[in-house]
């Protein structure tokens, strides 16, 4: 019977400290986390814009020979499974390494 009524204060105990809600977590409900339309596009101005753009545009030109090898993989599901467990390069060499010596 002491060990009942020591696991119920022990579980009330739990429930009121997992349970206790602070003002730090009512702070959110103070700011809206959405913006409107009007202001969604002022955070980036529009020479900003076109030069992210243009960075973005050379950055998918000059990928590394590593991550263009890793994209073709992830496209081929069966490389995909075997880069999971030997790795990308190992995957790659394997599937696609030997399409391009014979051709």
């Amino acid at each position: 019977m002491k060990t009942l009524l020591l696991l119920s204060i022990l579980a009330a105990l739990a429930v009121a400290i997992l349970c206790y809600e602070s003002h730090e977590s009512m702070e959110s409900y103070e700011i809206s986390p959405f913006i409107n339309r009007r202001n969604a596009n002022t955070f980036m101005s529009p020479q900003q814009r076109w030069r992210a753009k243009a960075q973005e545009r050379i950055r998918e030109r000059t990928k590394p020979a590593y991550e263009i090898n890793r994209e073709a993989c992830d496209d081929f599901k069966l490389c995909e499974r075997y880069a999971m467990v030997y790795g990308y390069n190992a995957a790659y060499n394997r599937y696609f390494r030997q399409r391009r010596g014979a051709k």
